[in-house]
């Protein structure tokens, strides 16, 4: 760590100290990294398929390919359902009296698997097969946490970068030209960030069904404005520095002055509204799925999961899983959000 720090400059090494200075934005980052690339495995923590079948010294992974239940000396050609005690008793050589074992995950359900065996009407409390219970469809309430933290964070990364590219575009070309061109976007915002977005996700949500990149695309299309107005606000501040009007003289090019000079200027304020944009993007698309406009049915949402506790009150577990995976999630972008902001911060002079 210390050889790596040596690499970089003064200013970045002392922003690294601000930041490490601020301990519960540092915990909040270990935390979030470590339970974000926990998700990212999904598949291996919580899935109603094997991990590693051996069966007739032939081994098998049936998370990365599909087998059929003749591979394992069944009757169909269709794909092997792993949790069917005659499938797993082929497996295990109970049928054929030969050697073999199964690896399972952790949790033995995906998120869409239904456990049909249970005891008492869905959603069913925690129980030591169900960690956290079952929704009102049998399915297992933690494997859809999983899956839906995973997915939420990858929405809000994906539609944060998107978002910021433009908007940082936007009000590099708003501030540095100025003039007429930026009276010109300056209109075009104001009348864009006016159109009623949520009525417009309702329309296209009733002509065709909102999908991962359509739901991007559509959100995309008006949170890109959020960063126009600082970034318009530093080049405006920055384009008459007397280096920017040397630059000019010699005939660099604009877009190379705007790259080289304004840019790193601007990516201070930028960077520091990050994981707070990021949590609005989170917390939009959870409010989305909660409204039903959302991800499609049956995916892995976290809003879809408020929702169902909202509708089965005497459910508490339903309700109560998603508001604490919620709270947590967004508590610790606060947090990191403020160690990066006390990072940037010109006054804190951490040695």
């Amino acid at each position: 760590m210390r050889a790596w720090l040596k690499t970089l400059s003064p200013l970045s090494q002392r922003r690294w100290r601000n930041f490490k200075a601020n301990r519960r934005g540092l915990v909040s980052l270990w935390l979030f990294a470590i339970l974000f690339f926990v998700t990212l495995f999904a598949e291996f923590l919580a899935n109603d398929k094997p991990l590693l079948i051996r069966h007739e010294g032939a081994f098998y992974m049936p998370v990365f390919a599909t087998y059929a239940e003749t591979e394992f000396g069944g009757d169909f050609a269709t794909e092997a359902d792993y949790r069917d005690p005659f499938v797993v008793a082929l497996i295990e050589g109970e049928k054929n009296d030969k050697d073999g074992f199964i690896i399972w995950p952790p949790l033995r359900y995906s998120y869409d698997t239904i456990n049909l065996n249970l005891d008492r009407p869905a959603p069913a409390p925690p129980s030591a097969e169900n960690w956290l219970g079952t929704d009102d469809q049998g399915r297992d309430v933690l494997a859809r946490l999983i899956y839906g933290f995973r997915i939420s964070v990858l929405f809000g990364l994906a539609l944060t970068i998107a978002s910021s590219i433009i908007g940082i575009a936007a009000g590099a070309v708003q501030g540095y030209f100025g003039g007429w061109t930026d009276l010109a976007m300056q209109r075009f915002i104001e009348i864009w960030t006016s159109v009623p977005s949520l009525y417009l996700l309702i329309i296209i949500a009733a002509v065709i069904e909102p999908g991962f990149w359509i739901l991007l695309g559509i959100l995309l299309l008006f949170s890109w404005v959020a960063l126009v107005g600082v970034v318009r606000a530093e080049f405006l501040r920055a384009r008459n520095f007397e280096y920017v009007e040397a630059a000019r003289a010699l005939g660099v090019a604009n877009t190379t002055i705007m790259r080289r000079h304004l840019l790193p200027n601007a990516m201070v304020a930028t960077l520091t509204f990050m994981p707070f944009i990021l949590n609005a993007s989170i917390t939009t698309l959870t409010s989305l799925d909660f409204l039903g406009f959302g991800l499609p049915p049956g995916s892995p949402s976290l809003g879809e999961l408020l929702a169902q506790g909202k509708a089965n009150l005497q459910a508490p577990w339903l309700g109560l899983s998603g508001f604490f995976t919620i709270a947590i999630m967004l508590s610790l972008l606060i947090f990191i959000g403020e160690a990066v902001r006390d990072a940037f911060d010109p006054r804190k002079t951490m040695m």
